[in-house]
């Protein structure tokens, strides 16, 4: 009996996704619950599991096509796992008859086929790992089910490539000859995926409807750094996480949020909606393309609360395990580009939120103090802002007191 198998649910105001992947093959045993493909949706990576243990029938899909919640994608055949375990069962039986002929050819196809399986039933989290990487999956041995890869060997597949690296780069020389034959210029065409797709789309429309604004600040990070070399391991001790900087940017957003409401708020129609909590919006850089999961109440958690919050949000981005609920929903967002190095950027509003902050990379720098030049660890803070709702004057206030705030953290527990 088959029993299809349909798209699920895929969180508020989600009607469609698109095909990422296909996990089995038609005539593969499928377990309950297993997943049989991956979808792609505006936010995240979704994977079907099969309803009933079986033999994987139809795919009614292709990769690439856009399906609706609800629709059918693809069919299993129940109790077929039964029946497809005998074959297999049976099959070494003929093989003693003709063993020494029989012999070389296993031994020539098996690679293939395992290659071939693994690929194809790769998870989105290990696919990620491995494009990511630049491993080549069908030379890696997977200890999963069936043979399946798993994160642990891409990254023991990748923590082992470099010893291979030499060779291709004696070989480097080789294709020179051939550069006047062979064309040496070359071009790929890869499809958006529906994630990028989305985030053009989204950041497009931020330009186009907001009337975006970019004010700039510096801030001495001396009080900061000297309060995280002071408590670090005591902290890490206690609550199993490390101090990081972003519990000290979002306590003093939530500060000064408290006394700019507008830059929390957001314009809907004509009229302006304001919160009175604040759920930050943290920018997240996963494979495919740039994620903002949600903190929750961010002003009312603890540094510690803070920080284990952002830690499991970003192993999840780099894993692809975030779900639709953890991407939805933010009030204000905090981009650290200073994590890849960025000195000064202007970044984008995440609609329909009406203020971003943009953190960057700490540099010593000299400063002026008491009619003295001194050397400073400073970093450069830029919030870009919706004109139509926050005035200049505010957002040169909010922005000032998230620097006083960092600069003097004892503001922050003071609530000055």
């Amino acid at each position: 009996m088959s029993t299809e198998v349909k798209v699920p649910a895929l969180g508020e105001s989600v009607t469609e996704a698109t095909i990422g992947e296909w996990l089995k093959k038609p005539g593969e045993a499928v377990a309950l619950d297993e997943p049989i493909a991956s979808l792609e949706t505006d936010k995240v990576a979704v994977e079907v599991p099969s309803p009933v243990a079986g033999v994987m029938g139809q795919q009614l899909a292709a990769v690439g096509d856009t399906v609706n919640v609800g629709a059918t994608i693809a069919t299993v055949e129940a109790g077929g796992a039964a029946a497809a375990a005998a074959p297999a069962a049976a099959a070494p039986a003929p093989a003693p008859a003709k063993a020494e002929a029989a012999a070389p050819a296993p031994a020539a196809t098996a690679p293939a086929g395992e290659g071939v399986d693994t690929v194809t039933t790769m998870s989105p989290a290990v696919r990620r790992l491995v494009l990511e990487h630049g491993v080549d999956p069908t030379k890696i041995q997977g200890t999963g089910k069936d043979g399946r890869l798993t994160k642990e060997d891409v990254l023991a597949a990748a923590n082992n490539a470099p010893a291979a690296a030499p060779a291709p780069a004696a070989a480097a020389p080789a294709p020179a000859p051939a550069a006047s034959g062979a064309p040496g210029r070359q071009e790929e065409r890869v499809k958006m995926t529906r994630l990028r797709q989305t985030i053009a789309k989204r950041l497009k429309s931020a330009q186009e409807t907001a009337a975006m604004l970019t004010t700039f600040n510096d801030v001495d990070m001396s009080a900061v750094m000297a309060t995280r070399d002071k408590y670090r391991e005591s902290f890490e001790k206690k609550h199993g996480v490390r101090l990081g900087f972003m519990s000290f940017f979002t306590k003093a957003v939530a500060l000064a949020a408290h006394d700019i409401p507008a830059v929390n708020a957001r314009i809907e129609g004509d009229e302006i909606v304001y919160h009175d909590y604040l759920d930050v919006s943290v920018a997240v850089s996963a494979p495919n393309g740039l994620v903002v999961p949600v903190v929750r109440n961010a002003d009312s958690l603890s540094f510690a609360d803070i920080e284990k919050a952002i830690a499991d949000l970003g192993k999840r981005a780099k894993d692809g395990t975030l779900t639709m609920d953890d991407m939805t929903g933010g009030t204000f967002t905090i981009s650290n580009g200073g994590v890849f190095g960025g000195l000064m950027s202007t970044p984008i509003i995440n609609p329909p939120q009406s203020a971003v902050l943009g953190l960057h990379r700490i540099e010593d720098r000299p400063v002026v103090r008491n009619g003295e030049i001194v050397i400073r660890p400073m970093m450069y803070l830029a919030m870009s802002y919706d004109h139509r709702l926050i005035d200049g004057r505010e957002a040169v206030t909010f922005l000032k007191t998230v620097k006083e705030a960092i600069e003097d953290p004892t503001r922050l527990l003071i609530d000055l």
